[in-house]
């Protein structure tokens, strides 16, 4: 007894699907990791300046890249799923397996399913890991970033000019030849925070540089030199009868082999302390970006009602209490006058004007000072709320780009790295710059906040529809044939229309 047709069914089915899978999966992690490389490459451009000379180890600039690349994954991965599923259904399309499919029973929405349900579960996995990974990686790439770039370049000592990066000394020699060294003149300064100019000067003919095993100390072996020292008893300086400090001694000291030894601790990478970069939006989960955004939305809202109750102090009229309920009988016209009381200062006229204008620029400037300050607080507010909201915008965002893939590569039937490529290129930077423009709209109080951070969503979102809805009745939208015979259509249509007029 054979198999039943149904159960056949189900089996090609199932054979489809780890088909579709398979064909999606590895353009995805080639996409995946060329987007994060092109990521990385763009950081190295940005910052090579800050890197070149530097006594970073490779260690360290390991974990540099390897945070920056985590931090890429959320924004490659709706590029990834964009061009792997535009391959998927282009190389189907291409050589007929969708055409199969549809003339064995199996439309177009069931072929997407497997791909789908990859595709939700990659926006949620994009979403954990806005909130809980990237948090974490931000801290840690730009902490270090700050701190290579802060680090001060390794020793460079150039010929005929003094170096003074190391503290507490001005270093020149004439010539150099490799780590030999010719005519040194070695500035000794005072550390001690007093200003007493060089203590100590020494000379020498020439010397010796390298650093010690551990890179911890610059040492200079000195040949035949002279280390000249002020002479210090420790009593306070003595003038003469002009007011000039008296002549100081020095002490000369001759030598034909010296070695001077110097801390390189002031070189080198410093770690500064994390929680330093924890108040920046991209360091916090959603619910701290919650609550900071709702606590400076309140701070504005306290300081914007505590301007009225400062600023009475800029006004000598003021309103009394008891005057309103009196001022329901004062029937004269001059009942304005009984509502406020004032004390003047003065009775000079001239004297009371210049105190008006006076307390007017004063009134003028503390409302021009709260306005900035309300507006810093809004815009704080702004780009909490604004990150909170990307947390779930770049998770759709993975949706939205299968929506456009999948159905795109089934009209444009064709696979590869040339037109699929280009066309998520395309797709990808009306993301990239829509989501710039919104944020920008968002952060400057423009847009609502809300529609500046789904601006890029909701432009692509009915795009992904209207090209599934056109996948779906095998539009031919991306065929150049079907636009061959339409210009011929047309144009026969223009040369009936000649023939007709010509006639009558």
């Amino acid at each position: 007894m054979g198999t039943p047709p149904h159960e056949l069914f189900i089996c090609g089915v199932k054979k489809i699907d780890k088909l579709i899978l398979k064909s999606f999966f590895g353009p995805f992690f080639l996409t995946l990791a060329v987007v994060i490389f092109i990521f990385l490459m763009r950081l190295l451009m940005l910052y090579i300046d800050d890197f070149v000379s530097k006594d970073i180890t490779l260690v360290t600039f390991g974990r540099l890249l390897y945070f920056f690349a985590v931090l890429t994954i959320p924004t490659a991965l709706p590029l990834a799923v964009l061009l792997s599923s535009l391959m998927t259904f282009g190389n189907l399309g291409e050589f007929f397996e969708l055409t199969a499919m549809k003339s064995a029973g199996i439309s177009l929405t069931r072929a997407l399913r497997p791909l789908l349900l990859l595709a939700f579960v990659f926006m949620g996995f994009s979403f954990w890991f806005n909130n809980s990974v990237s948090p974490w990686a931000n801290l840690k790439a730009y902490s270090l970033l700050y701190d290579i770039k802060t680090a001060k370049a390794t020793l460079n000592i150039k010929e005929g000019i003094f170096y003074n990066d190391l503290p507490g000394y001005s270093i020149k020699v004439d010539r150099k030849f490799g780590d030999s060294l010719t005519n040194l003149v070695i500035y000794k300064h005072n550390t001690s925070g007093v200003e007493t100019g060089n203590r100590e000067i020494i000379l020498a003919k020439s010397g010796r540089m390298y650093t010690d095993p551990s890179r911890s100390y610059l040492v200079f072996e000195l040949n035949n030199g002279n280390d000249y020292q002020e002479y210090n008893d420790g009593r306070s300086v003595s003038y003469t009868g002009t007011g000039i400090p008296k002549a100081t001694q020095f002490l000369r000291n001759g030598f034909k082999h010296y070695k001077l030894v110097i801390s390189l601790e002031s070189f080198g990478l410093h770690r500064t302390d994390e929680q330093q970069f924890e108040y920046h939006p991209y360091m916090k989960t959603l619910s701290e970006l919650r609550a900071i955004s709702d606590s400076l939305q309140k701070d504005a809202v306290r300081a914007s009602m505590g301007v009225a109750g400062s600023s009475r102090n800029y006004y000598n009229y003021h309103f009394k209490a008891d005057a309103v309920v009196q001022a329901k009988r004062v029937r004269d016209g001059k009942w304005v006058d009984s509502l406020l009381a004032f004390t003047p200062r003065t009775s000079n006229p001239i004297e009371i004007e210049a105190q008006a204008v006076t307390q007017a620029q004063n009134m003028l400037s503390y409302a021009q000072s709260n306005i900035i300050y309300l507006k810093e607080k809004e815009k704080s507010s702004y780009q909490y709320d604004l990150e909170s909201h990307h947390k779930f915008t770049q998770a759709i965002s993975v949706f939205i780009m299968f929506l456009i893939g999948a159905p795109l590569g089934a009209i444009i039937r064709k696979g590869g790295f040339g037109l699929p490529v280009l066309v998520s290129i395309i797709f990808f930077i009306v993301l990239y710059v829509l989501t710039l423009l919104g944020d920008k709209f968002a952060k400057d109080g423009a847009w609502p906040v809300p529609m500046g951070a789904w601006l890029a969503n909701m432009v692509l979102f009915p795009i992904g529809l209207y090209l599934l809805r056109q996948a779906r009745i095998d539009s031919a939208i991306f065929d150049k044939d079907a636009y061959a015979v339409a210009w011929g259509k047309l144009k026969k249509r223009f040369k009936g229309l000649e023939a007709t007029a010509s006639v009558g």
